[in-house]
């Protein structure tokens, strides 16, 4: 079953986890019980073998989480794998202690043990949260699920508020996750662990219910390791109103692909009009379905009728007059990158036998290296961006959200708030943000084999 088999297939049906489904336990408001378990599943649907797993309470995804801003979110975990793994809140400004980064901010959950995760959850938006131990092995398997973080009075029906976690898997000829490849230098020292099959909600190709006339929220989530992915909302008349879970000021006219790194969420508003199936597209060179929107009629009383407004959360503003400036040059990788560090006085073959293809400011980066830089708590921080490699990578900061300023020399307006920004082959980026959370932050690729081969650094907040 090569590449074009698996893209060109019709509909075909998915039976997620072969397993009986573990219901999320709910003990108390905001209070969840997670379990991280071996499990089985079909990614490729009925026409595919059983896959080897490793989910949240046997689900794929793992169970939505679903608070209120200001809620104080207590999830009971317990590792019931044979390897240790933590828990990553992503993109939520969280008590750093609880941010889940084995090795940094805390020790990785063993086999058998629990740990309680428990903080307050500031800003509303769509987050996600993932293992943080080995991710680029753990989350590829399917430990992730989406957290979402309601506004105080919700901005849409829950029966309109959907969301869409995408997942890129890479399957074997038999249509079974390919669990050999997992750790090859070529993925670590190249693009990342691309697959090449796309499931939403775990699912393969799977149909997603709206309702006529009435405005529905999509949130997009896209939780692959590596693969970037092309959407053209206009091509079913969407419109893009926040990004990286936070609200836009105002709505932009959507033309053409946006593109979604791994680690980023879109939240989408579609008010469909007519009746039938619409594709939902990847629009990478010759655009593909990988689900169908089909929109049938509902009451009048289905949905709102008005574009809902959402708020935009109160977030720390950078002052831009007395701005600490900090080079992040990234350098290294296949096609010449290890060439460039060679020049610059490394040793390109003892850091590929040490399994390191990137560096930052020259320097193969890790969380055992000192940090990047120490802020003083409300200090403003400007991180001026450069990709000196030939492959893409998903600069994504931990504890804080900032403001790109920049793309390429040119100034952005308006400055999008944002927790990753992508930067192609030669690209370049300025973003600003307040330090404002102290403790110890990890700034690393999401395209999670470069962050384990050199595109890792951290930065503690006094």
């Amino acid at each position: 079953m090569n590449r074009r088999s698996f893209l060109g297939s019709s509909l075909v049906a998915s039976v997620l986890c072969v397993q009986p489904r573990l219901a999320l336990s709910i003990t108390a408001p905001a209070t969840y019980d997670l379990e991280a378990h071996v499990g089985k599943g079909r990614l490729y649907g009925e026409d595919g073998g059983v896959s080897d797993l490793w989910l949240y309470n046997k689900t794929l995804p793992g169970p939505e989480l679903r608070v209120r801003r200001g809620e104080t979110l207590r999830v009971n975990f317990t590792n019931r794998l044979d390897t240790p793994t933590s828990i990553h809140w992503h993109g939520i400004r969280i008590d750093n202690r609880m941010d889940g980064v084995a090795g940094l901010t805390q020790e990785p959950v063993q086999p058998g043990e629990s740990f309680i995760y428990e903080f307050t959850v500031p800003d509303a938006g769509t987050f996600w949260y993932h293992a943080h131990t080995m991710s680029w092995n753990q989350v590829p398997r399917g430990l992730a699920g989406a957290l979402i973080v309601e506004e105080d009075v919700p901005a849409f029906p829950r029966e309109q508020d959907l969301t869409l976690f995408l997942s890129d898997w890479r399957l074997d000829d038999g249509g079974r996750l390919d669990t050999a490849s997992f750790g090859a230098m070529h993925d670590f020292s190249h693009a990342g662990r691309l697959g090449n099959w796309l499931t939403v909600n775990g699912k393969s190709m799977p149909d997603i219910p709206l309702v006529q006339g009435v405005w529905h929220r999509l949130r997009v989530i896209n939780g692959s390791a590596a693969r970037v992915l092309d959407l053209d909302p206009s091509r079913f008349g969407a419109q893009v109103i926040a990004l990286d879970g936070q609200a836009l000021e105002s709505v932009p006219e959507t033309s053409g692909a946006l593109q979604l790194s791994p680690g980023q969420r879109v939240d989408l508003a579609l008010k469909p009009e007519a009746l039938g199936a619409m594709p939902f597209e990847m629009t990478t060179g010759q655009p593909f379905a990988f689900a169908r929107f089909i929109v049938t009629e509902g009451p009048t009383s289905s949905g709102p009728r008005n574009r809902p407004l959402v708020a935009a959360n109160a977030l720390p503003k950078p002052d831009l007059s007395k701005v600490r400036r900090m080079p992040l040059d990234m350098a290294g990788g296949a096609m010449g990158g290890m060439r460039a560090l060679m020049e610059a006085g490394k040793d390109p073959r003892a850091m590929m036998q040490n399994g390191q293809f990137w560096a930052f400011n020259g320097e193969p980066g890790s969380m055992e290296r000192e940090p990047l830089f120490r802020a003083k708590q409300g200090e403003s921080i400007q991180l001026d961006i450069a990709n000196d490699t030939a492959f893409t990578h998903a600069i994504h900061l931990h504890g804080h959200h900032f403001q790109v300023l920049s793309l390429n020399g040119e100034a952005q307006d308006p400055q999008d708030w944002r927790d990753t920004v992508t930067l192609h082959r030669k690209d370049t980026a300025s973003v600003a943000f307040q330090a404002d959370n102290p403790g110890k932050w990890l700034l690393h690729c999401h395209m999670l084999g470069h962050a384990v081969s050199g595109m890792t650094t951290w930065f503690e907040v006094g």
